[in-house]
């Protein structure tokens, strides 16, 4: 089971040994609404620049955390509108049928495993 956006940012800060106050303070948001996201609690994501710095304090993966976050990438959020007529039957596609998720995800790992080679 893959960790919660907020038990994943707990965990590396702690690993960092910093305090939710000092991290909350170096990417600029309230260190309340930090303990919030950390504990499931926080009504909203924090805007995309915040989880990319975030990630980047904690030696996260950026778009891994903004995708955990319950976001979209502005890229990617860009390339859903290009092709918007189509989202609505992928998803649904996806949700109703778990082989062609699977193979949707399987097709998409391997393509970053060969990108990666190159």
């Amino acid at each position: 089971m893959e960790p919660s956006f907020g038990h994943l940012i707990r965990q590396a800060r702690k690993e960092k040994g910093y305090s939710q106050r000092e991290l909350a303070e170096m990417i600029g948001l309230d260190f309340t609404y930090l303990s919030k996201l950390e504990n499931g609690r926080g009504h909203y994501a924090p805007k995309e620049g915040a989880i990319r710095s975030l990630a980047r304090h904690l030696d996260l993966d950026e778009e891994e955390l903004i995708f955990l976050a319950g976001r979209i990438p502005q890229q990617e959020e860009d390339l859903l509108k290009e092709h918007y007529k189509s989202m609505p039957t992928l998803f649904r596609r996806i949700r109703e049928n778990p082989e062609f998720a699977r193979k949707v995800f399987r097709a998409a790992r391997q393509g970053e495993k060969r990108e990666g080679k190159n």
